[in-house]
């Protein structure tokens, strides 16, 4: 045979910016070998008529640094043509985990990422990693369908070296020393690079800031990134609020090598915010500086629970309910102190505080996702039903919480919902798709599907981008950034990560829950639609919808490590 795979008669968009063409692939051992004639035989052949052949897709900003350890598949991220996901971002992960500190680090995840604790438990029983450079080494063991990179996160690394003082105080200068080297030796190892959260959205165990915001920008973050640059340089991925630190951005490029930050996205109530940041990143594009904020193509819709109140969590009138178990939480919610301290925080805050404002103005948008006490209830707005009763929104929606034993969902629409403002930032040479959170917030949300649904409600149906741009966006540009050789083009010597998809039929199913998790836990799913093949590394794990089990047994996703 000439070629382990030949997909032909498809049209190619092979990530060079050249405009899209017909022609053949031939792939060899993991590579590709020919583009564009490949004559010949093949042991298997795909019959791409009428099809895009484009490169995988590669998501910069995922949470499976858990999951993967207990699902090789990496689901439902291959699905959508995700053939590369980088995990360890907002300065989470399990690695290094001290045996002392191993529950910390899951109840962390539970709180911060909507994680199950249960399935966190069950999934990561066992634990057979400490060390960074042993977690990299542990998912290699394993196997995984798609390639994998990683960072590793700052608030992993704190816990690590200081400890429950991780959340209670600034480093001292011989912690710093002891993590850049924990940071250093990652690196070494093969982590794409380190990243931090500053984000007041990001509370921990017990109620308490996630490691990394106790940490100084000075005196701690941009000596961790230094770590990098002197280990070969790499990425540093940065959560900021909802005001980034474009200045400590600058910084953090020079100690690493580059920034990608989380993230640029439009803000509910005031579309001011969105501009004046995209100015600046702007003008440091126009000075080369290699700064690149996340933007998403999808509103940022969660589903929640008041068993676990994400979007409140910034605020102080909910730093109890944080602290508190869930007959703790159920007794908070009934108590009129509360609710008025609640409401105050909400109105007086909302005067100085963007934040804030956005979430007093997100909660009139406030929906019912699920009532099991009235499922007449479902798709209501809160507004509108409270306005019916004569109620108070927010009396009512805590009211529901309770009736249902905090049971009852609601769904918030948080930022990302100016379609107009979206589409130009997907246009920005400076921009780069991220933030789908794959692998977090499962019972909350699904943007895993971020790639199909580009392609199919901005390329297809909304001609906001092209489909050589969306490709730029979805392949070329993640490559770049996070150091990721040979991958985001189709071009000889490449390694044979392709999708190959309809694109008159490309999108994301709607939502749908399920309960496939370790322990029986929850989460929110999106089925793809018009994907025909998916292949990594030369093989291919997905026909026509379907898991393909390789002939070979083992599942052909590689660890990426840093290649500069």
């Amino acid at each position: 045979m000439d070629y382990d795979l030949r997909i032909a008669g498809g049209t190619i968009v092979d990530g060079s910016g050249r405009a899209r063409y017909r022609g053949d692939l031939g792939v060899n051992a993991g590579r590709i070998v020919a583009v564009g004639a490949a004559p010949g035989s093949a042991a298997m052949t795909i019959e791409a008529d009428g099809a895009i052949v484009a490169p995988g897709f590669i998501d910069i900003h995922t949470h499976y640094d858990a999951q993967v350890m207990w699902d090789p598949r990496l689901t439902v991220s291959p699905w959508h043509g995700v053939t590369t996901v980088v995990m360890g971002n907002c300065g989470f992960g399990v690695a290094p985990a001290k045996p002392e500190h191993r529950r910390l680090l899951m109840q962390t995840l539970e709180n911060v990422e909507g994680m199950s604790l249960a399935a966190l438990e069950a999934g990561l029983a066992g634990w057979p990693f400490e060390s960074f450079p042993d977690y990299l080494d542990a998912i290699a063991a394993r196997g995984t369908a798609i390639n994998v990179g990683a960072m590793i996160g700052h608030s992993a690394v704190r816990l690590d070296v200081m400890g429950l003082d991780a959340v209670e105080r600034p480093a001292r200068a011989d912690e710093v020393e002891a993590m850049a080297a924990i940071v250093g030796r990652a690196v070494a190892a093969g982590a794409l690079g380190f990243s931090t959260s500053t984000s007041r959205l990001h509370v921990g165990f017990a109620g308490k800031p996630v490691p990394s915001r106790f940490a100084d920008m000075n005196g701690e973050i941009i000596p961790l990134a230094a770590a990098v640059g002197r280990n070969g340089g790499g990425v540093a991925q940065i959560t900021t609020g909802i005001e980034p630190t474009f200045e400590a951005f600058e910084a953090l490029a020079r100690a690493a090598g580059r920034v990608s930050w989380t993230a640029l996205l439009t803000r509910i109530g005031d579309d001011t915010i969105h501009e004046r940041h995209r100015r600046i990143a702007a003008d440091q594009h126009t000075r080369a500086l290699p700064i690149h904020p996340q933007v998403s193509c999808r509103p940022l819709m969660m589903e929640f629970q008041f068993a676990a109140p994400f979007p409140f969590e910034r605020l102080d009138a909910f730093k109890p309910a944080s602290a508190a178990d869930r007959a703790g939480k159920a007794r908070l919610y009934a108590d009129p102190a509360f609710r008025a301290a609640l409401r105050h925080e909400l109105r007086e805050g909302a005067k100085r505080e963007p934040q804030t404002w956005a979430l007093q103005v997100a909660l009139h948008g406030l929906e019912i996702a699920d009532a099991p006490t009235d499922r007449a209830l479902v798709g209501r707005r809160v507004d509108d039903l409270a306005a019916e009763r004569g109620a108070d929104p927010l009396d009512l929606a805590l009211d529901l919480a309770l009736a249902s034993g905090l049971e009852a969902r609601f769904r918030i629409p948080l930022a990302n919902t100016n379609e107009a403002a979206i589409g130009a930032l997907l246009n920005d040479p400076f921009t780069v798709i991220g933030l789908s959170d794959a692998g977090a917030h499962t019972s909350q949300l699904c943007d895993a599907c971020f790639a199909t649904d580009l392609l199919g409600r901005w390329v297809r149906d909304k001609s906001a981008l092209t489909l050589e741009q969306a490709i730029d966006q979805l392949c070329v540009r993640p490559a770049r950034i996070f150091g990721l050789a040979g991958r985001g083009r189709i071009a000889p010597g490449m390694a044979a990560d392709i999708v190959v998809f309809d694109p008159a039929t490309i999108g994301a199913a709607p939502l749908a829950r399920v309960r496939d998790l370790p322990a029986g836990a929850d989460r929110l799913i999106a089925a793809a639609e018009g994907v025909r093949a998916v292949i990594v590394n030369g093989t291919p794990i997905r026909i026509e919808g379907r898991d393909v089990e390789p002939a070979a047994g083992a599942l052909p996703g590689r660890v990426l490590r840093r290649s500069g």
